[in-house]
């Protein structure tokens, strides 16, 4: 059994960088993307990434960027990962560009959306509705029954919809091997609750799957958390 690796996304405060940080999550990600709720200038990211030493990785999240609007977070903190909403051959050139992993994260509604094109790693979560101002971090899950007979072509997490209390059981019914999680973890847009940072990356870390589970393991399908 493998434990599953948990992304704490939206990170905009001292407390919540250390909750995470102290809860064991793996990842924790500082949103560039200005119609977000949790998004944050590079200085501002860069003083709370230098509060920590060590911990989780630092992810960046970016939606079509410029190599322009890239290079400026990266001149001001050292990200582990760039996570975008762009195309495959964008996360291709990204990560030519600056030499570092590239995520991409997509929006699922049909089988058809499942990439086979390699990133250094996929983040799945539902399509934005057609209303949405963001691609993501909508707190809306998909159909998990799409990822039936799906063969990742990469390391991925499941994202969209997950909260302390459901994280546990979607992990059984996909198989994911790591999950993402922003307004599931929240009190108010963009404000995180530190009991349910906790609270969800315990839940996660105990559900671990099996290293040999196929994507095709998939269960029951996801409803939205909210």
């Amino acid at each position: 059994m493998t434990p599953v690796q948990v992304k704490i996304c939206g990170i905009t405060d001292p407390e919540s960088l250390a909750t995470a940080a102290e809860a064991g999550a793996d990842w924790v990600g500082f949103v560039f993307f200005p119609p977000s709720p949790r998004a944050l200038q590079p200085a501002r990211a860069a003083a709370l990434s230098a509060g920590l030493v060590g911990g989780p990785g630092r992810v960046g999240l970016f939606v079509d960027p410029t190599d322009a609007e890239v290079a400026v977070v990266l001149d001001a903190l050292p990200l582990d990962a760039l996570q975008v909403y762009a195309t495959a051959e964008r996360v291709a050139a990204l990560r030519a560009r600056f030499d570092r992993p590239v995520w991409r994260a997509i929006g699922v509604a049909t089988a058809s959306d499942l990439p086979a094109e390699a990133a250094d790693r996929l983040v799945l979560e539902a399509r934005p509705p057609a209303t949405a101002t963001r691609p993501g971090g909508n707190a809306i899950g998909f159909d998990w029954s799409v990822l039936r007979g799906w063969r990742a072509p990469v390391p991925w997490l499941l994202a969209g919809g997950l909260t302390p209390l459901t994280v546990a059981a979607a992990i059984r019914a996909t198989g994911a091997p790591g999950v993402d999680v922003s307004s599931g973890v929240e009190r108010a847009p963009g404000v995180k609750d530190p009991a349910l940072i906790r609270a969800f990356v315990a839940a996660a870390h105990a559900a671990c799957v099996s290293v040999a589970a196929p994507p095709s393991a998939v269960g029951a399908p996801a409803s939205p958390a909210r």
